[in-house]
């Protein structure tokens, strides 16, 4: 094997707003990849970032009253926080206003320049902001943006180009010759398609703004964001440093730089400027192509296009806090295949949680650990008696794994943890074969301690394999085991090997992995989902060392408190939690979906008079608009509607 590392990237995120679902797919996609080829003993780098140059990042500082740069690291911590909170292992953080990835962007300028690629001109077209995009009449939509929907600016400045058109055949060359360079074929399909079409030279300069890394030779134009953005993978593995080359015919990478990256993880809405312009850039530079663009989809919530309301139902902050990092993690990769859309859905995501990580595998590790508890003192020896159902057990591990390294190698991230929980079906079934408790009772007991020693053995090959996902999970069930905390330093085909486990092994029953989330638990998440939606409200992620927020009168006279009247009430269909709530407010009737089916039954709140918000956003709940929320107290005792005493006009203001 050579000592080039795996590279694997995440897009770099732009700056101007807070991390979303879509951001933490991509970057737990990426760091199970690097995780799985650490697993096999490769060496292997991560590497993540902000992209933090552009108009839009100038303008949205200026609205905000900000300096730049300090606009920049203020968002860009955002996304350090969360990739702490999910428990991502990457090796290198880049910012595009560093030093180092300035003097890379610069080089490759250089490098295209000398090629006979750039040249000055004048652009004339339309821009779309958001997007960082030029577009043609062609691409427009209506006047605007195809991707964004945003309307598209007319722009008439002095501007470098490049010869994209140049690159025309080449670039179809290289996808024919590597099919895989875009993935999934979908996607391949529809660039050869753009490409085939024909290709323009390419506006890779500005003058209308500053807020960028200066054209070498030129500070009067700044170097398009793009340009800029897609050098961060090579700027990150090196490029340009002090000591690595400087233009001509040499490399300009440092001698151990990990440069060609194997992937780039990219959501589909990228697709064009990773695998056409990054390309381009790189040849004309003369510098190694990347291996591989992966193109994943993009999320719906509960079957709507994410908006602010609904992306604040799955607010990643909030998902970890309500369901814990190791359980968003599996659901997100487990839910879709890695390159389709999927949709993120609440229920779906209790669903996996009871019956994959409760039932299957929190069943197998909390029987496991108990019947050696019961029957062996906590200790795991590794017996003798081996039979047929050992056997078989043997031979679905051994076969499972290397589907699963297949799998995994090939990004099937999906398909990887399906074949994993064959392993977790099969452990499932042997302890039922196998029977413990009847060997408890009559013998022999070598049988027994084979059986045990097979159970908890099979638990470890699961560990091994789930801990590119679930790395707390993994190292958990391992600390039940009893295994050293360097368990995953083994060879990743002794991890993968039912006889490799070592025997008397410590065992400690602990905590459930998984815990089921119940009924009445789940009635409450139901609510505290559909609040969230229909606030519609941002977040305030709290940081350790934040305390209450606390906000001023102005704040407090923002929120419109009315008392109502309950005209009528009934139940939603397939909701056990929400009810229709039908109010008046003197004159005017409006509609609420309430969370307190489980309190209060509809007969027991006609006549009631209550406090509802009545300036909130509607907000659709089980295909119902609510136009408003119920105010409500709740203690270990239950939940209680806030009222007005006497007989006060419908509609009247609370203070």
């Amino acid at each position: 094997m050579s000592g080039k590392h795996f590279y694997v990237t995440t897009p770099i995120y732009y700056v101007n707003d807070k991390p979303h679902l879509g951001h933490a797919y991509t970057t737990v996609a990426t760091d199970a990849k690097a995780r799985f080829h650490r697993l096999r003993g490769e060496p292997a780098r991560m590497l993540t970032g902000t992209d933090e140059h552009g108009q839009k990042l100038e303008q949205a500082a200026a609205e905000a009253g900000r300096d730049p740069f300090a606009f920049a690291t203020e968002n860009s911590e955002k996304f350090k926080a969360l990739w702490k909170k999910l428990n991502i292992a990457y090796d290198d953080y880049i910012r595009t206003t560093e030093e180092r990835h300035k003097t890379g962007v610069q080089e490759i300028w250089r490098r295209a320049e000398a090629a006979g690629d750039i040249y000055k001109g004048e652009y004339e077209g339309k821009y779309c902001v958001s997007c960082e995009n030029f577009l043609t009449d062609l691409q427009l939509d209506e006047g605007k943006c195809p991707d964004c929907g945003r309307p598209a600016d007319p722009v008439r400045e002095e501007s470098y180009f490049f010869r994209l058109s140049k690159y025309q055949e080449p670039l179809l060359e290289l996808y024919e010759r590597n099919p895989r360079f875009i993935q999934p074929d979908s996607r391949r399909n529809e660039i050869v398609s753009f490409v085939s079409g024909g290709l323009r030279d390419l506006s890779v300069s500005r003058t209308s703004f500053k807020w960028g890394v200066p054209v070498p030779g030129d500070p009067a134009h700044v170097i398009y964001v793009w340009f800029d953005a897609l050098s961060n993978y090579a700027t990150a593995a090196g490029f340009g440093q002090s000591g690595s080359g400087q233009g001509g015919s040499e490399s300009g990478f440092p001698a151990d730089t990990a440069w060609p990256a194997d992937q780039h993880f990219i959501g589909k809405d990228i697709l064009r400027f990773h695998s056409v312009y990054w390309p381009a850039f790189l040849m004309s530079a003369g510098l190694p192509l990347p291996g591989q663009i992966f193109s994943h989809g993009w999320w719906t919530v509960e079957g709507q296009k994410m908006s602010k309301s609904l992306g604040n139902a799955v607010d990643p902050h909030w998902l970890i806090e309500e369901y814990g990092v190791d359980a968003i993690r599996y659901f997100i990769l487990r839910e879709i295949p890695f390159g389709a859309d999927g949709d993120f859905s609440h229920g779906q995501l209790i669903d996996r949680i009871n019956s994959d990580l409760a039932n299957d595998l929190g069943n197998l590790l909390y029987r496991t650990l108990n019947m050696v508890r019961r029957y062996r003192g906590g200790k795991i020896s590794r017996g003798e008696g081996d039979g047929g159902e050992e056997a078989r057990l043997a031979g679905i591990v051994r076969e499972a794994a290397a589907r699963y390294e297949a799998q995994m190698e090939a990004t099937d991230l999906q398909a990887g943890l399906r074949t994993v929980w064959e392993i977790v079906s099969a452990g499932n079934k042997y302890i039922d074969a196998a029977a413990p408790w009847a060997l408890a009772k009559s013998g022999p007991e070598e049988r027994l301690d084979s059986a045990l020693y097979h159970a908890g053995a099979a638990l470890r090959v699961i560990a091994a394999l789930i801990s590119p996902v679930m790395p707390e999970a993994a190292d958990s069930i391992a600390r039940q085991l009893g295994l050293a905390g360097d368990w995953l330093s083994a060879p990743f085909a002794e991890l993968v090997d039912l006889y490799k486990m070592p025997g008397d092994l410590d065992t400690d029953l602990g905590k459930p992995l998984f815990p089921r989330i119940e009924e009445d638990a789940r009635a409450a998440l139901e609510e505290r989902v559909a609040a969230r939606i229909a606030a519609g409200s941002e977040t305030v992620e709290a940081s350790d060392s934040e305390g209450e927020g606390l906000i001023s009168i102005d704040d407090f006279r923002r929120v419109e408190l009315r008392s109502a009247r309950v005209e009528a009430a009934e139940n939603i269909p397939k909701s056990k939690n929400l009810l229709k709530i039908e109010v008046s407010l003197g004159e005017e009737r409006r509609t609420i979906v309430a969370g307190v089916a489980r309190h209060y039954a509809p007969d027991e709140l006609v006549g009631r008079t209550v406090v509802i918000v009545a300036n909130l956003k509607p907000a659709k709940l089980m295909g119902v608009e609510s136009q408003g929320m119920l105010l409500a107290a709740e203690d270990e005792d239950g939940l209680r509607l806030v009222g007005v005493e006497g007989g006060i006009r419908s509609g009247s203001r609370v203070r």
